[in-house]
């Protein structure tokens, strides 16, 4: 996925109140991570497989409690 392809694709949690988060866009073959207060800065790509594990390892709290 090309970020082109991304434009009007990405997304925040609504938990943003700050406008300083992540974006998503989810692609064919992978998902595209980006800054919201810099997205002309570039992107993360990450495979579905890498992105399912960081979320539901997020759910369960092993990721994200300090």
């Amino acid at each position: 996925m090309e970020r082109d392809e991304a434009q009007g694709q990405w997304r925040r949690s609504s938990f943003c109140s700050t406008g300083a988060c992540v974006e998503v866009a989810e692609g064919s073959d992978a998902v595209l991570v980006r800054d919201s207060k810099k997205p002309e800065g570039g992107s993360l790509r990450i495979s579905h497989v890498a992105w399912m594990a960081f979320i539901a390892a997020v759910a369960v709290g092993e990721i994200g409690n300090s």
